[in-house]
């Protein structure tokens, strides 16, 4: 049963915006495609995973903070005496351990995944003792995709590799067990201490100025260039998109783009840029937002 559902990183969604709309350096592009392929994993462990028997709760992507140290949890698995904590990895290609160093098949050296697993078992374990649980932890560092090969592995019962994930799935479902009202309870705190927003961001600084205009196609990312009364149309892969579908996307990208903006006819008709008709525009808003004021200090809020 899935308490907590995955989603895009804000972090992750304002990246994919802005290389749309602007050139990042070479150090902003190698983050941001770490990003998106460290959620196209975490996809992954869902599809396969989460298809387990009813008798487990999962939580995904629960950011917490114990002691004054914020953490991370890609996904806990909640059972009637233990808890599964996984660090999901979609690492593709080779690597070595030399030493207790973890390096990449650049031989460039990356943060050992161990410790990390290590760190947020000893932080969730701490947080638990605060709320008086006393389940026990079970932690695994999952490699999820089929590609990739560590050399020099340690015989170490907590890395599950892409050939052990059948088995290790098979050994969770004899796992069945009766989730009573405290694992429920338990699951609806550590979700009341979720948090929204993680502090440490790496964004690349922008300003709406420097930002190209327009409406990217959805599924191939080039700006729209023609459209008729009612759809967009892209020149490249011929999708169309409705305009007031269109608009809608464009203005929650503007919100979380520039979230001490305000939302206004001009604003999304110039973010917009291809549709030149504020009459369009402010009809789209109007039966979609809540309208705040009148004349040209007026702005939008969502429906509440």
């Amino acid at each position: 049963m899935i308490e907590k559902a995955r989603y895009e990183s804000l972090e992750l969604i304002i990246f994919r915006s802005l290389r749309q709309r602007m050139s990042l350096t070479a150090k902003e592009e190698s983050y941001y495609v770490n990003l998106e392929k460290g959620y196209q994993g975490e996809k992954e462990f869902d599809k396969q995973f989460v298809p387990l028997p009813f008798s487990k709760l999962v939580l995904n992507d629960l950011l917490l903070e114990c002691n004054h140290t914020i953490f991370q949890i890609d996904s806990l698995f909640m059972t009637s005496n233990t808890i599964y904590l996984f660090e999901i990895k979609n690492y593709e290609g080779d690597f070595l351990i030399e030493a207790d160093r973890w390096y990449s098949n650049k031989k460039v050296e990356i943060k050992n995944p161990l410790l990390q697993l290590q760190r947020n078992e000893s932080l969730l374990r701490r947080l638990l003792q605060d709320l008086r649980c006393s389940y026990s932890i079970e932690p695994y560092l999952i490699f999820i995709n089929p590609e990739f090969q560590l050399y020099q592995s340690p015989l170490n019962s907590s890395i599950v590799f892409p050939a052990q994930i059948n088995r290790f799935m098979a050994k969770l479902n004899k796992n069945t067990s009766t989730i009573k009202e405290p694992h429920k309870q338990l699951s609806k705190q550590l979700q009341s201490m979720h948090l929204d927003d993680h502090p440490y961001t790496r964004l690349p600084s922008y300003a709406y100025e420097n930002l190209k205009k327009g409406i990217p196609c959805p599924h191939c990312q080039t700006f729209y260039k023609t459209y008729n009364k009612v759809r967009l149309l892209c020149h490249v892969c011929h999708n169309h998109e409705s305009i007031e579908t269109a608009v809608l996307r464009s203005a929650e990208e503007f919100k979380k783009l520039f979230p001490e903006k305000k939302i206004t006819t001009n604003a999304i008709t110039d973010w917009c840029d291809i549709i030149k008709s504020k009459k369009t525009i402010s009809r789209i808003l109007s039966k979609n937002f809540k309208h705040i004021g009148h004349g040209k200090t007026s702005y939008y809020i969502n429906n509440d």
